[in-house]
């Protein structure tokens, strides 16, 4: 019968015989931590300034959204970081995605071009918060630690620079026109009719004073003789068509 006595002289006789060895993980200095925020911050921040201030604002003008668009960047690209550094779970990341939904069904429409630039800021902030800056080295030996990846950080900023350039060969004027759109309550509903298009064409960019290139005919009051017409005419450089679908006075909103 084996005693506790006997045990402890085993544990003891073991103990001389074998070392016990202490498995530690490779944690990052405070210099590192601060060095790869910074990094990822100031990346993120000068490319979303870039975007909103030499292609998204030239045109439009819109001061809400250049404000929108660097502060919503650089708060995802925090909480996307903290995130992928801690462990979250699913109750907190559902609950996060609700929040945003309720946000998104609680404001206004959105334009469709103001809704691709703050997509494309979201996917910037995404890719500059959770793509690796530092890499383990020596993970098998006994003095594992991390370095700054060079080939990382190039990558980050090849990608942030493609998207500049797509986006740049894209608002240019060369490949493709800035298009917008007038809604105009019209008083000539006999023009409105299939067989005088030209004359109606015509009409309007007498009237507006632009060129005009498609139009579409909305809702028509015969009691009034009216019609809503959607006039598509093509932006000169420098010009803005960020109120040409208000129709009250009370919508619009200085910007």
């Amino acid at each position: 019968m084996i005693t506790a006595q006997d045990f402890g002289d085993y544990t003891l006789a073991d103990d001389s015989i074998m070392d016990v060895q202490t498995i530690t993980d490779a944690m990052m200095t405070t210099a590192q931590s601060v060095t790869e925020l910074a990094i990822r911050f100031f990346l993120n921040l000068v490319v979303c300034w870039i975007i909103v201030q030499f292609f998204y604002y030239r045109k439009s003008r819109r001061r809400d959204y250049y404000f929108t668009f660097m502060v919503f960047s650089s708060a995802m690209l925090m909480l996307l970081y903290i995130m992928g550094n801690v462990e979250v779970g699913v109750g907190l990341t559902l609950g996060l995605f609700a929040i945003f939904g309720i946000i998104r069904y609680r404001t206004e429409t959105v334009p469709i071009r103001e809704m691709t630039y703050l997509f494309v800021i979201i996917a910037l902030a995404a890719m500059n918060g959770l793509a690796p800056v530092y890499r383990l080295v020596g993970a098998a030996s006994a003095n594992p630690h991390y370095e700054l990846s060079v080939g990382t950080v190039s990558i980050m900023l090849l990608s942030n620079a493609l998207v500049i350039c797509l986006i740049w060969v894209l608002e240019s004027r060369r490949l493709l026109k800035h298009t917008s759109a007038k809604l105009v309550l019209y008083d000539r509903i006999d023009l409105i009719v299939p067989e005088k298009r030209g004359e109606l064409i015509a009409d309007l960019e007498k009237r507006i004073g632009v060129k005009v290139r498609d139009v579409e005919i909305g809702h028509v009051d015969f009691l009034k003789d009216a019609a809503f017409i959607k006039v598509f005419y093509d932006l000169e450089d420098g010009q803005s068509g960020s109120i040409d679908t208000l129709t009250r006075a009370k919508d619009f909103v200085e910007q």
